[in-house]
């Protein structure tokens, strides 16, 4: 099995249990009462939209495409994460589904045909900083960065109560 074949299969299990978690969403504005600075339900949703495709997309095909409104650039404080505020948000779970949808359709694209040789030895740093990986970590980087809001997504429907358990989390 070749490397990209494997991205691509740890990319399909993760959108997948992304998008059967986005379908139990049901109110958009919530987000846990305790603590400070998280995202609405509707903010998180468009973010795991966002946040495979997209970046992996820039690592493969160096043209990082960013949606209005994001920037791959810390801010002046060095920072990645702007304001809550400025947060995009979608404005109903069908349109997170259609936006995690595009974003999968990038991911699958930009990992078709990529050779091992490209994976294991082209190196770069991440525009956001960081040191140099490997095309294949910042690849699988991006995949587990979708898991890890995928994993938010998870906890915020546990918090409101949904009857979510282990095997909703991995897409079983």
């Amino acid at each position: 099995m070749k490397l990209f074949e494997i991205l691509k299969q740890d990319a399909a299990g993760m959108y997948h249990a992304t998008e059967q978690l986005m379908q139990m969403v049901d109110t958009l504005d919530w987000k846990p009462s305790s603590g400070s600075n998280w995202m609405s339900t509707a903010q998180l949703l468009h973010h795991c939209a966002h946040s495979c495709g997209m970046p992996l997309n820039g690592f493969v095909n160096e043209g990082w495409g960013v949606p209005e409104g994001q920037s791959v650039d810390p801010g002046s404080d060095g920072e990645m994460v702007p304001p809550l505020e400025d947060v995009p948000a979608v404005t109903s779970v069908d349109e997170a589904l259609a936006l995690l949808s595009a974003d999968r359709e990038l991911c699958m694209e930009a990992l078709s045909g990529v050779s091992d040789e490209r994976l294991l030895t082209e190196r770069s740093a991440a525009p956001w900083g960081g040191p140099p990986r490997t095309l294949f970590q910042h690849c699988s980087g991006m995949i587990w960065h979708l898991g890890q809001h995928k994993g938010q997504l998870f906890y915020y429907l546990k918090l409101q109560g949904k009857d979510v358990n282990t095997m909703h989390l991995w897409g079983m």
